[in-house]
């Protein structure tokens, strides 16, 4: 999922999200209840008309709002007392108003509130009342949600790396029979073969039928690891936010296009590429940007910035069409060799957290 926060993907109207392929994308409560309010999101209609969006919208429920704010953030078992970043009023973002503003959003995927801690904290105690309030505060959102028949709530697995608070945690929310599940928590500094080790922990307890959603993982290595291990659902800011610094993902990794060797290369940003950017200019609908072009505007216009952005969101989510397919077709394993082959090297330069994780699910990359 493309990540528009504020109800915008920044750089790209919805005309061009669309273009994509895109067909779900994110929104966030906590930054639509400051602005444009509640009041606005009902006269309005709820935000699908708000930002002429006819596809489907998830909304975070602004739990992760106390990692990224937390010194404008108090938890209590009421809720979250937060501090505007706008005006630095105060706001109580409890289960109930969280559900509240989201059924106002109209998304069609709803998050529950959950006590979200960094996995690196060593607080123990702290991070098992994080996964015991989450629980109890999904009992609070189920009881306050008003449209189960056209918003489907998801609840959010915590437990930090303790994996038998993480099996814990997956008994009680099954227990409540949600429509999806989430793994939340991660993508917070942890080592990258202990977010391996949840998630896999998780997904082996899950059923099969229901989207499992692994919030705030967005590289693309992480993308096909995780989908190896059973996960569907991701979302992340990096793959927008990279491109307004100049990069390119590609298949064979991130191009800086500030770099000074691409001054001259009249080539697409990348060869293959399907996206709007890079087909040839004579192409329907296409435009035939090149990296020069790229390169000549990254430093000092934002229309570089939108060119990225349209690249690196069709690059996501065709990577997550590609897997799909690969699934469907049953050549998965040869297609996740196929992508690290592409953007390592050698197989001696590929991450030995990556190999011992698809090694565990019955794919060996180093095998010849």
């Amino acid at each position: 999922m493309p990540v528009a926060t504020q109800a915008s993907l920044k750089g790209l109207t919805p005309e061009q999200l669309e273009g994509t392929g895109c067909r779900l994308c994110l929104n966030n409560t906590y930054h639509l209840g400051l602005k444009p309010g509640q009041e606005v999101l009902d006269a309005v209609g709820g935000a699908h008309k708000l930002q002429g969006w006819n596809h489907n919208i998830l909304t975070d429920s602004g739990g992760f709002q106390m990692v990224s704010l937390l010194k404008l953030a108090n938890v209590t078992e009421e809720g979250v007392r937060f501090l505007s970043p706008h005006d630095g009023s105060p706001m109580l973002l409890t289960p109930e108003h969280s559900i509240s503003l989201q059924n106002s959003i109209g998304s069609d995927i709803i998050m529950q509130l959950d006590d979200v801690l960094v996995t690196t904290s060593p607080d123990a105690v702290r991070m098992r009342e994080a996964m015991e309030r989450s629980v109890r505060w999904l009992d609070r959102c189920i009881a306050a949600h008003k449209h189960p028949d056209r918003q489907n709530l998801f609840c959010i697995i915590q437990g930090g790396l303790d994996l038998d608070m993480r099996r814990e945690c997956c008994r009680e929310m099954l227990a409540r029979d949600t429509p999806g599940i989430a793994i939340g928590g991660l993508s917070g500094g942890e080592a990258k073969a202990d977010f391996c080790k949840v998630v896999a922990a998780c997904t082996e307890m899950l059923p099969d039928l229901k989207p499992r959603y692994i919030m705030g993982i967005g590289y693309p290595e992480d993308l096909i690891v995780s989908v190896a291990l059973g996960a569907d659902m991701f979302d992340c800011v990096w793959p927008t936010r990279t491109a307004r610094f100049g990069n390119a993902i590609t298949r064979h990794g991130v191009l800086n296009m500030k770099r000074e060797i691409y001054a001259a290369d009249f080539g697409p940003i990348e060869d293959g590429c399907g996206c709007p950017c890079c087909r040839p200019a004579e192409k329907e609908g296409a435009m035939g940007i090149t990296r020069a072009f790229v390169h000549h505007n990254a430093a000092k216009e934002t229309v570089s910035a939108h060119l990225l952005t349209l690249h690196n969101v069709w690059y996501q989510l065709n990577l997550m069409r590609q897997a799909r397919e690969a699934i469907m077709e049953d050549r998965f394993p040869a297609f996740v060799k196929g992508f690290f082959a592409d953007l390592y090297p050698d197989r001696a330069s590929y991450p030995q957290w990556a190999v011992d994780a698809l090694k565990g699910v019955g794919i060996d990359l180093l095998e010849t």
